[in-house]
């Protein structure tokens, strides 16, 4: 899966990426990074987002589209390329929204949102098999591990965006600029560090 790789090209002009996870995670700050990475590299690109409660732990939702012209930041049904979830249940939440084949990045970790713990839904027990209905490319990460590891469990976006750049066309040095430029000062050395850790559980 390693060579499985998203490059813009005239017969796939338009690359979709949907991000998933619950407030507080960094969802949509890694969705800047990437709209920054892609503009940088020369490509249109659009994004929108939706976050319930984002700072209570609901659900938050950015979808990002990059290529030589983009006309809408909705991606539809069935039309992305990739989902990163940050969450697991976030990962079933928008897996209509992803093409057949497409690859599936999670974050195995588990935060019971609010409207599943108030409506006694019970929570998926399998998010990996849920996922391989839809696909094979399927990647779980020990997220929360890793960002220990570095220094900071606050740094799991950046680990994210580290596993999602495997599959990108994107150069290093543009992500490490755009972290550079979107993340407090204080934090650059650790979000670099986190962004590596994450390429690496793949790479």
């Amino acid at each position: 899966m390693e060579n499985l790789k998203y490059v813009v090209t005239e017969k796939k002009p338009i690359v979709n990426v949907l991000m998933s996870g619950v407030g507080g995670q960094g969802v949509l700050v890694a969705s800047d990074i990437l709209v920054m990475v892609a503009m940088e590299a020369g490509l249109d690109a659009k994004k929108s987002e939706i976050h319930g409660m984002a700072q209570r732990g609901g659900s938050v939702v950015s979808q990002v589209r990059y290529g030589e012209k983009i006309y809408s930041p909705l991606i539809a049904t069935g039309d992305a390329d990739i989902i990163l979830a940050f969450e697991k249940l976030e990962a079933v939440r928008y897996l209509d929204y992803l093409k057949p084949g497409g690859v599936v990045i999670v974050n195995d970790q588990q935060i019971t949102p609010l409207s599943v713990f108030f409506t006694n839904t019970p929570y998926p027990e399998n998010v990996f098999a849920i996922c391989k209905r839809k696909t094979n490319h399927i990647i779980m990460i020990d997220g929360v591990q890793l960002a220990e590891r570095v220094g900071n469990p606050r740094t799991i976006n950046s680990i994210m965006l580290g596993a999602l750049s495997n599959f990108l066309q994107f150069d290093e040095a543009l992500w490490m600029k755009a972290i550079g430029q979107r993340v407090p000062a204080k934090t650059l050395e650790l979000n670099r560090k986190a962004f590596e850790a994450g390429k690496q559980v793949i790479g």
